[in-house]
């Protein structure tokens, strides 16, 4: 048995069955110690991260949009690790450092020398620097969970009519996870919701490859193909009429128009420009 004295303030500390130390009371009673590291114990970033995106599926499950928008908020300010500002930021700067070095790479190109001599000498001078064709993020030790948290707070977006957050965060998610179909179906809504077709096009055949089963998507892809296609041939007839429109103004001054010239197939297949004095 544990022996212990109540004389005086001072209480004794001694050991509960369980191992953890407990404070013996005047009068029989007993309380747990507090140690230094109970005191001291605090949750990780990513369990406070992962706390507030449960909190807003909950917010979201609801239709309470706003209130998932902030939760979802709290989780990617806690999230430990590079940032998806950050990370948006250094592929502006990748972008541009690339256009610039192709750029004085051309210049350089279109000021070499002809002789052939000079260009033997200068086949000792650094190459240009050869990029990968897109940016790739660096390693995020919680980069998918980060995704996760843009993606759902894009989700949320989508239901505010936010659609240029929309397209910001679904832009991190991918940098974190590029094969997360989901989120390209998300971009891809935001892209069509501005009327951007081509775009919103491109992200569902990228969704498609990554889910093939996904019948949605399929829908969704064939539905903005046969968009796009309609609005190329309406911008193809505004441009041919507009260089006729431009041509005939040019003719004009010499009293004939396009009318005057007609395509004609030949036997063999090609085509003969007849002119005629008086179209009809």
């Amino acid at each position: 048995t544990t022996k212990f004295s109540s004389k005086g303030f001072d209480l004794d500390v001694a050991g509960s069955a369980g191992g953890e130390d407990v404070i013996l009371e005047i009068g029989g009673g007993s309380t747990k110690a507090v140690t230094k590291q109970d005191e001291t114990k605090e949750e990780s970033p990513i369990t406070k991260s992962e706390k507030w995106k449960l909190k807003g599926n909950d917010h979201f499950k609801c239709g309470s949009y706003l209130e998932a928008y902030d939760m979802y908020t709290e989780a990617i300010q806690a999230c430990p690790g590079m940032t998806g500002d950050q990370l948006l930021e250094e592929k502006t700067n990748y972008e541009k450092k690339k256009e610039l070095d192709a750029m004085e790479a051309h210049r350089k190109k279109m000021e070499a020398p002809t002789n052939t001599e000079q260009k033997r000498e200068n086949e000792g001078t650094p190459q240009q620097q050869q990029y990968p064709e897109q940016y790739k993020a660096p390693m995020h030790v919680h980069g998918e969970k980060l995704a996760t948290y843009h993606s759902n707070r894009a989700a949320v977006c989508l239901h505010l009519n936010r659609y240029e957050d929309v397209i910001r965060d679904c832009d991190i998610a991918l940098l974190l996870n590029p094969s997360y179909a989901k989120v390209y179906m998300r971009r891809c809504t935001a892209y069509e919701q501005t009327d951007r077709t081509e775009e919103a096009l491109r992200d569902a055949k990228v969704a498609y490859q990554l889910a093939p089963s996904n019948p949605n998507t399929k829908k969704t892809m064939d539905r903005l193909q046969k968009v796009e296609d309609e609005r190329l041939e309406q911008l193809k007839e505004e441009t041919i009429g507009k260089l006729k429109d431009l041509g005939n103004s040019i003719l004009g001054n010499f009293g004939i128009s396009l009318d005057n010239f007609k395509a004609v197939q030949g036997a063999d297949g090609s085509y003969n420009i007849n002119f005629n004095q008086t179209p009809k």
